[in-house]
């Protein structure tokens, strides 16, 4: 799990996702319509993507793709986003990850 924590130490918003996948290319495009920013690592694009993926399912991402993280949090994958965005809680959600306020989820 060193790996994922590596990366999503290093930005506000990450988000692991294959280039391939319906549900990562709709949380990505939710994510951006909010005017975010995020860091994309896509698996199947990188060398150590299966690795990454194993790391993913360790923690517990069933699928292991989308994976949004927020200020190190796992926030979810598409089920978890979607619910934000209906709820109307993900603009303060990915807030909380850009601009540092307290909130989460």
């Amino acid at each position: 799990m060193a790996m994922v924590e590596g990366l999503v130490a290093e930005k506000p918003v990450v988000i692991f996702s294959k280039s391939t996948c319906c549900m990562c290319n709709t949380v990505k495009t939710l994510v951006y319509s909010y005017g975010v920013n995020p860091t994309v690592y896509e698996l199947d694009d990188l060398p150590n993507g299966q690795q990454l993926e194993r790391e993913l399912n360790a923690l517990g991402c069933k699928p292991s793709v989308p994976a949004v993280f927020i200020e190190q949090d796992l926030i979810g994958g598409a089920n978890e986003i979607t619910t934000l965005h209906m709820q109307r809680n993900l603009a303060r959600v990915l807030k909380s990850g850009i601009w540092g306020s307290s909130g989460r989820c």
